[in-house]
């Protein structure tokens, strides 16, 4: 995988590869895409600070992440349907991870179930929740990730019901695909990913086939999310979650300072800063802007993630410059998945973890531990 510079030359071939809807499924955002495209817009006006003529021999790019040692400052976000980016892609994703001394998050969504993840490789994983109505169930899946030895759980807070996007719907987004003309030609295609998918242990959700009772035979994500997914999500729920869950606990999605207070006193160990990465709320803010509020308001509190936006390692440069403790990922190393399994993965984080370095280097600084605000170039230095 040499041949591929780039995050976006991952991307490119992956468009190749993979079926439409799935590719699409990973592409696109909600609704107008506004805060999709603000993610990218706003990351890219965060200027970096050029330094010159200081020692940055010997540079360091670890750190830790909620107490864990991690070799970037870097994990995986839960990707659902990863599966059908690439067969048994959640496996290869986390084996390429674990590979690379970072966390990969399995999602609930995902292909492969919490136990074939935790079959096929040698170190824990994180998890994510995404809370059903069907609060047995719930209990269920939380155990099932404690008997895994996951590692800590992610609970992602912004998904009560599900953002609209539009290339979804009109692909007609159904795992395994429905067979219709168009499907066939499309997947015709693309032998190399028919053959993957054909290799791997499932073909649909593994966590969630034949424990929800009455959803047996859905292959629809959407439908899915209308029937289980539960709206009444609330602050005691993490408080309930929190009496189960053995490990570390932390909440993906906030935004908002207010929130960002309230969970700081529910004591969970980290908050990620994300909108989804523009498929939930369409007209939020970006999530890079939203970052150094949050990090003023309770970084002192609690350690802060960062997603959505990120597409290159002087990205998590920036982010880490605004007071993250690392960035979480998922479309760069989707598309690594897609173009080429494992060694796809591999690539991807070999690449921003380069560009990380490649970064630092030019900024001045040699631990990624001293990356704060003065490396950025409107850094006040008075304030």
């Amino acid at each position: 995988m040499k041949n591929f510079p780039s995050i976006e030359d991952l991307r490119q071939q992956a468009r190749r590869r993979v079926p439409k809807m799935f590719f699409d499924y990973a592409e696109a955002g909600s609704y107008s895409q506004e805060t999709l495209r603000a993610n990218r817009a706003d990351m890219e006006k965060v200027k970096l600070r050029q330094r010159i003529l200081r020692d940055v021999d010997q540079r360091d790019t670890s750190t830790t992440i909620m107490g864990e040692k991690v070799s970037l400052p870097l994990a995986l976000a839960p990707i659902g349907l990863g599966g059908m980016m690439y067969g048994d892609g959640e496996i290869l994703a986390c084996r390429a991870a674990q590979a690379a001394g970072i966390p990969y998050t399995l999602s609930t969504m995902s292909i492969n179930s919490i136990e074939d993840v935790a079959g096929a490789v040698d170190k824990p994983f994180w998890f994510q929740l995404y809370v059903m109505r069907d609060r047995g169930f719930m209990k269920e899946l939380i155990q099932r990730a404690a008997a895994a030895k996951c590692s800590a759980l992610m609970l992602t807070v912004d998904l009560q019901v599900l953002g609209q996007r539009h290339c979804d719907v009109r692909n007609g987004l159904t795992v395994p695909p429905e067979i219709k003309l168009k499907n066939i030609i499309d997947i015709a295609t693309k032998p190399a990913w028919a053959f993957s998918i054909l290799k791997g242990k499932r073909k649909t959700f593994g966590n969630l086939a034949g424990h929800v009772k009455g959803m047996e035979n859905v292959n629809s994500l959407a439908q899915w999310t209308a029937s289980q997914f539960d709206p009444t999500l609330s602050w005691k729920d993490v408080e309930w979650i929190k009496s189960i869950w053995p490990g570390k606990l932390f909440l993906k999605g906030v935004l908002d300072v207010e929130d960002a207070r309230i969970a700081a006193k529910t004591g969970v160990a980290a908050i990620s800063v994300s909108n989804h990465g523009g498929r939930q709320l369409d007209g939020a803010p970006s999530a890079i802007s939203a970052l150094p509020r949050v990090v003023d308001a309770v970084g002192s509190e609690l350690e802060i993630l960062f997603d959505s936006g990120v597409r290159t390692g002087s990205d998590m440069v920036r982010a880490l410059a605004l007071g993250a403790r690392a960035c979480i990922i998922g479309r760069p190393y989707i598309y690594g998945l897609g173009a080429g399994g494992q060694a796809g993965v591999a690539r991807a984080i070999e690449i921003l973890g380069k560009e990380l370095d490649i970064t630092m280097a030019l900024c001045g600084v040699k631990n990624v531990r001293d990356i704060d605000r003065r490396v950025l170039a409107d850094w006040d230095s008075n304030r």
